[in-house]
């Protein structure tokens, strides 16, 4: 866990560094971070999604992913309930920066596979690495989001800690198949394309609403793989 609990620190760490730095900000620079924050969403989404198509065994599979996700989402309308919790308390913007932030903190190889590695062989080295990622990513995020995206380290402890103990459990390096790691990828980047474009003021496509999308590669891979 030494791995998961230092990419947790230097997301406390880099998102307090990053609000301190907020106050002394002008407001429009503030305002051209939000939209460079938008910028690399998009760049990095598509990067993770188009890159990860080419290794896909399931071409299909993201499309009813986020098809299937969207319903769910909506039905339940969890991005309803979310933004209305979040306006009584003034903090929409934060919202869609959160979403953002745990979306590129918890999808992708090294915070995948790395607890994993961590858990059958002791090595912390893709963990340390994503640590040092997630410290700067932070920084930038609570530059333009506030300290509220401190809760970010929470989500990513929760999750890391997760694949963790179910490799530890099962004591094995295959714990998280590398087709499901590619597909749950392509999915995530689809929502931090999602997330670029409401940061952006392009399109808001609810993308809290799409978040379910990332269970039927995992479900579908389980069952059918």
């Amino acid at each position: 866990m030494l791995g998961t609990i230092v990419n947790t620190v230097c997301i406390v760490v880099g998102s307090v560094a990053g609000s301190l730095l907020k106050s002394r900000i002008e407001e429009r620079y503030q305002n051209a971070l939000y939209n460079a924050m938008g910028l690399v969403t998009l760049a990095l989404g598509a990067n993770m999604c188009v890159s990860n198509l080419a290794k896909s065994s399931y071409p299909v599979l993201f499309i009813v992913s986020i098809a299937l996700g969207s319903l769910i989402g909506t039905g339940l309308d969890i991005a309803g309930r979310i933004e209305r919790a979040a306006e009584r308390r003034g903090a929409t913007r934060l919202v869609h920066g959160l979403t953002t932030a745990c979306l590129l903190y918890c999808i992708g190889t090294l915070s995948i596979v790395g607890p994993v590695l961590s858990a059958v062989k002791g090595d912390n080295t893709f963990l340390f690495t994503n640590a040092t990622l997630d410290l700067v990513s932070s920084a930038i995020f609570a530059a333009t989001y506030g300290i509220g995206m401190v809760w970010g380290a929470l989500v990513l402890f929760c999750w890391q800690g997760s694949i963790y103990a179910v490799a530890w459990f099962l004591n094995s390096g295959s714990a998280i198949p590398e087709p499901m790691i590619c597909e749950v990828s392509i999915v995530g980047g689809l929502l931090l394309l999602s997330s670029g474009l409401a940061i952006l003021g392009i399109k808001d496509c609810k993308t809290i609403n799409m978040l379910p999308a990332l269970i039927f590669p995992v479900l579908y891979l389980l069952l059918f793989s």
